[in-house]
């Protein structure tokens, strides 16, 4: 290995190290230590070492291990993090994925749905798989607010699935900051979906 090898793999481990493990990246997280080209090879270089672990093309982790299960996946959202800062775009859960974190849900799906303003494409970790899927502006107006998530949920669930339960659990988990955000944001979910958020937000019989 050459010097200048050397140099930017250190530079590299030092900067996962310093982030911790079960950081999940891809080259744009270093591309300040040299080029694109540079990059790709050294992280090539850390996973055939073991130092790094390849989920896919242009995905890494620096992984956490179990004394008893080995080395951890990582989770969904930390993968989607990593995508958002590499493509430059942003996501909003939805489907299974949105209802489950809200706890509407107590399916974690294999299959799981971001909507975004990138492009669409689909990443397979093993038998779990992770679908950016482009969508409109008017589905993306919500994106970082809780509130995006909420409408994403409850399309998902169905209207005939939504009821005071659903309301109930919504009621708990949402902080009023939340609550307020689904006032604002009535105007862009469907009518029965506003309605639902209108009752959470509202503290009013279902």
């Amino acid at each position: 290995m050459g010097k200048h090898h050397g140099s930017i793999d250190q530079k590299i481990l030092s900067r996962i190290t310093a982030q911790g493990r079960g950081w999940v990246f891809t080259p744009a997280d270093f591309l300040d230590l040299g080029s694109r080209n540079a990059v790709d090879l050294a992280l090539s270089r850390n996973a055939r070492s073991g130092a790094i672990r390849k989920l896919a093309h242009g995905l890494y982790d620096c992984p956490r291990r179990d004394p008893r299960l080995g080395l951890l996946s990582p989770s969904t959202d930390d993968i989607a993090k990593a995508l958002q800062g590499r493509d430059a775009s942003r996501l909003q859960p939805s489907g299974a994925h949105a209802a489950n974190i809200l706890g509407l849900s107590d399916q974690v799906p294999m299959r799981t749905v971001f909507l975004t303003d990138g492009r669409s494409r689909t990443i397979r970790l093993g038998r779990r798989t992770i679908l950016l899927k482009k969508t409109t502006p008017r589905q993306m107006t919500t994106i970082g607010r809780m509130s995006g998530t909420v409408i994403q949920a409850l399309r998902w669930l169905g209207r005939r699935n939504v009821d005071d339960k659903i309301v109930s659990i919504l009621r708990r988990r949402l902080t009023p900051l939340d609550k307020s955000d689904l006032l604002k944001d009535i105007r862009y979910a469907p009518a029965w979906v506003g309605e639902v958020m209108r009752c959470v937000a509202e503290d009013q019989p279902s």
